[in-house]
């Protein structure tokens, strides 16, 4: 195990202070601290790409030497400070460990052969309910992720954590690993047509409506002429 440990050279750092955590970030170095158990915490600072590859080197354990003395302290990672806006690291915390004792941690729930799922090829949408998992393991034990085979899920099925096999050493720290959902195979969107509306020409409907007030105008022009016409012919025969 040792070969896949990231190792961190840090120097012992005495000087405290926001002005000198600032003056230290400056000069492109990450202040830190590890923790031991039953002895006292250690501040270091160490420069920030060296503290980015052994973070990025993958496993658990991180292998600290002070000043390049004494032997190499196993640690954890307990805490990680990252700035909220660029995402570059703060801060960070170690936590020293026994390599012979079981320890809490949280590990990452990687999906794999969403793309051959009959579910997805047929449209639904698969969703990544639960994406890390609290865990019991020996430091050297701690996996970086843990694989989660969903390629044979249909559309309507859901894997619980309680179908998820732990690697060898490790267990699920979880009262009820059926309650647990990880991934759930939803059914395809649906999308209604929307309905066309016909709308009518208002053009149309005022020249139709002049039409006929005009045809009624008309006629109401001739009943009055005809009216007009019988009461001179009335009047004549009177005469």
């Amino acid at each position: 195990m040792a070969s896949e440990r990231a190792t961190l050279d840090v120097a012992e750092r005495s000087d405290f202070g926001s002005r000198t955590t600032r003056r230290l970030r400056r000069e492109g170095l990450v202040p830190g601290v590890v923790y031991g158990s039953g002895s006292e915490a250690r501040a270091f600072q160490v420069p920030e790409r060296e503290i980015r590859l052994a973070l990025q080197h993958g496993g658990a354990l991180i292998d600290v030497k002070f000043d390049g003395k004494g032997s190499a302290l196993s640690t954890v990672v307990k805490d990680q400070q990252r700035h909220p806006v660029r995402g570059n690291l703060l801060h960070l915390d170690l936590l020293e460990v026994r390599l012979d004792v079981e320890i809490g941690a949280e590990t990452v729930l990687e999906l794999t052969g969403a793309d051959e799922a009959p579910g997805v090829v047929e449209g639904g949408i698969l969703e990544h309910v639960t994406r890390e998992v609290a865990i019991m393991a020996k430091p050297g034990d701690i996996p970086e992720k843990i694989e989660v085979d969903v390629s044979h899920m249909a559309v309507g099925d859901t894997i619980q954590l309680s179908s998820v096999t732990p690697p060898e050493g490790v267990s699920f720290q979880i009262d009820d690993p059926e309650e647990l959902t990880v991934a759930t195979l939803n059914p395809p969107p649906v999308f209604e047509e929307p309905e066309i509306e016909v709308e009518e020409d208002p053009e149309l409907i005022g020249e139709e409506g002049a039409e006929g007030e005009e045809g009624a105008d008309a006629e109401g022009s001739q009943d009055k002429g005809s009216e007009g016409s019988s009461g001179s012919e009335g009047d004549s025969d009177e005469s």
